[in-house]
């Protein structure tokens, strides 16, 4: 690209500080050398610079031959803002909108000499391949009138040409004077086009009815998703195969009984260790660090997991390389080889954990409400500390190992294989396995928190997590879809009660929900979440609270309750849109125990769902005065102070970490750990 810009005779004299007027007059043309844009190109109220060297800067506007967006020039006012962030228009030809001029000039006085340069303008797209290109001229003329043309060059054909450089000295007056006749002259214009874009709300275009209201809703598609073929072999363990032969992958798991809820107490944090150890260790055959090469160059995955119910083996590979990837990982299954190494890293990872573990509020929030609902000494809220996981031996991984390899094991695989094939292989790697052994009912006992208000103080936040927490229930329970469909109307979502109260309407949080969880097999609680301004926390609170209580006294509309159903039957689109995920779940009803026509029951029994329902639920399983209030804040920024909530004295919680003499991997001291 060239510009060449032709400066007129200029009366600017040298030596004279003030204000100085530029106007530009161009013609632009892109490079098939059609009129871009003709007149003005900007106006530029420009400081005079000290009175040995003023300043005067300009560029060039116009749109881009690749991009035909257009664009606008820029002025630099100071001589320092070259080098600094400037969105405007390469001439030379970029593809970002917002990228600096590469080819933009200075006119400099010194005495009486008039220079040009090219000023040095960093990039600021990664995708501009053109660098500032240097001036190409110097220009002297004793008169103090510039007279020669000023050329840059780049590297592409669009041209731009500028003329009628006309500096002029004004005093300070005459300044605002051109800008009040700017607005004078620009502003109505302005204004009629906003008016003419946006309108002009009217009366009778208040009444007319919103369009999307009036567009038909079709009923929802029976559901019906596509089983996987279940295949129950003689010692108990349950296989189930999912056909996908949409892309050519394969995945598979093996769902194993026992968890972190099994552990000793002594050994908390031993299924942590566990879960990690067995990837990285590997098995027999192949190390964890050959392993992890061998699957990197085939594009596949296999993986370990623990929860507090259940540890997983996982895999999946490309259609190719299917029966390898499932020989390997059923190598690690049975034939795992546990190394001290790696038991070790994996302890100074959990150790790491245990000293971060107070860094996040809301990590703070969600572990101590638990503790509220199920006590501190629960199998559900115990947390691993230095001395449970330095306790945790390699002869304790193998015997979780071994041990949790005689439950009822749970294999799907997933994807592009041929059925007979996959459950021929499956079966002569499970059959084989002695007689599955039931595990015990449990007995687990949620006694709910006691009722006040718990603060633990954390310093080094402006801000307040706060958990309004009691008792909940169990996926069992014959009004698990009432109280699901309560849970929407509460705080579900946008449309909710707390979010439209707490957040719409008071602007007290910027994050707000809650209701009662069911897991499949033990009960649940009772859970508000509201995240608020330390200043706020009380105001907060009592908004979230009222709303709570106000589930058993304002009376449900028909609108909260088909809303809420809506929601919850709009999301079956998505929650089981693959066969992967239908696999999955299906996996999980077995796992607990649930019919395999779970979801089917369960999406109907939504469907009927009535106010009457919904308004019983609330008043046998919201008790407002049983509810417990856990905040995590700073103490000082929280005015005024939580007596205000009226709910008995505060009850502080200590998060302190304790400390052993001897931490894993390195010295320590006893005492406890902020």
């Amino acid at each position: 690209m060239k510009s060449s810009f032709q400066p007129s005779a200029s009366s600017f004299q040298p030596g004279a500080p003030g204000l100085a007027s530029e106007t530009w007059e161009t013609t632009t043309s892109n490079s098939d050398g059609c009129p871009i844009l003709a007149g003005p190109l900007f106006f530029r109220l420009g400081w005079g610079g000290s009175a040995s060297k003023p300043t005067h800067r300009f560029s060039v506007s116009g749109e881009t031959s690749r991009d035909r967006g257009l664009v606008s020039g820029h002025d630099f006012s100071r001589a320092d803002k070259a080098n600094k962030k400037n969105p405007g228009f390469s001439p030379c030809g970029t593809n970002s909108f917002a990228d600096y001029f590469s080819d933009s000039v200075t006119i400099e006085q010194a005495g009486n000499e008039i220079q040009g340069r090219n000023v040095p303008v960093r990039q600021h797209s990664n995708h501009d391949p053109h660098p500032p290109v240097p001036f190409q001229g110097t220009f002297l003329d004793p008169s103090n009138h510039l007279t020669n043309s000023i050329e840059t060059t780049c590297s592409n054909q669009s041209h731009y040409q500028s003329v009628n450089k006309t500096p002029q000295k004004q005093p300070l007056f005459a300044r605002f004077q051109a800008l009040l006749a700017l607005k004078r002259v620009f502003w109505p214009h302005f204004a009629a086009l906003v008016v003419a874009l946006v309108g002009v709300p009217s009366p009778i275009a208040a009444q007319q009815s919103k369009p999307w209201e009036k567009i038909p809703v079709p009923p929802l598609h029976e559901f019906h998703p596509q089983q996987p073929k279940r295949i129950e072999l003689k010692n108990g363990i349950i296989v189930f195969l999912q056909e996908d032969h949409e892309l050519p992958f394969v995945s598979g798991s093996v769902l194993i009984p026992g968890g972190s809820r099994d552990e000793e107490p002594k050994k908390a944090g031993l299924i942590d260790l566990y879960s990690s150890a067995w990837r990285t260790s590997g098995s027999e055959k192949m190390s964890g660090d050959a392993m992890d090469d061998f699957l990197e160059a085939r594009a596949a995955h296999i993986e370990t997991a623990g929860d507090d119910d259940s540890t997983a083996i996982q895999w999946d590979s490309l259609k190719g390389d299917a029966d390898q990837v499932f020989d390997l990982a059923m190598d690690l299954l049975f034939h795992p080889k546990f190394s001290g190494q790696k038991l070790a890293l994996a302890k100074q990872q959990e150790a790491t954990g245990i000293i971060r573990r107070n860094d996040d509020e809301g990590g703070i929030a969600q572990r101590e409400a638990a503790k509220l609902i199920y006590g501190a000494d629960s199998p559900y809220t115990r947390q691993p500390e230095f001395a449970t996981i330095g306790s945790v031996s390699i002869a304790d991984l193998q015997a979780w190992h071994d041990r949790s390899l005689k439950g009822k094991l749970i294999v799907g695989i997933a994807g592009d294989f041929d059925g007979a094939a996959m459950e021929a292989k499956v079966r002569a790697a499970f059959e084989s396995l002695p007689q599955v052994t039931p595990a015990p009912p449990r007995n687990d006992v949620t006694p709910g928190p006691t009722p006040g208000v718990y603060f633990i103080n954390k310093p080094d936040v402006d801000q307040s997590n706060v958990e309004i927490v009691g008792v909940g229930t169990d996926r069992r329970n014959p009004d698990a879809a009432t109280i699901t469909v309560l849970d929407e109307i509460l705080g579900g979502g946008f449309g909710s009660r707390l979010f439209q109260t707490v957040r719409t309407k008071l602007g007290l949080a910027y994050a707000v929900g809650g209701g009662v969880s069911m897991p499949y097999d033990h009960t649940g609680g009772f859970r508000a979440e509201v995240l608020t301004k330390s200043v706020s926390t009380v105001d907060a609170t009592k908004a979230a609270m009222e709303v709570i209580s106000g589930l058993n006294s304002t009376p449900f509309t028909h609108e909260e309750l088909q809303r809420a159903k809506d929601g919850i039957l709009n999301s079956f689109l998505f929650e089981y849109d693959t066969k992967d995920k239908v696999l999955a779940e299906r996996e999980k009803l077995e796992f607990y125990g649930y019919p395999a026509d779970y979801l089917e029951t369960y999406k109907s029994a939504i469907e009927k769902v009535n106010i009457a329902d919904v308004t019983a639920a609330a008043k046998k399983y919201i008790h407002p005065e049983k509810l417990a209030v856990l905040v995590v804040g700073n103490d000082s920024e929280i005015k005024p102070g939580l007596d205000e909530l009226k709910m008995g004295a505060i009850k502080p919680i200590d998060i302190a970490i304790p400390r052993p003499t001897r931490p894993p991997g390195a010295a320590g001291s006893p005492g406890k750990q902020e």
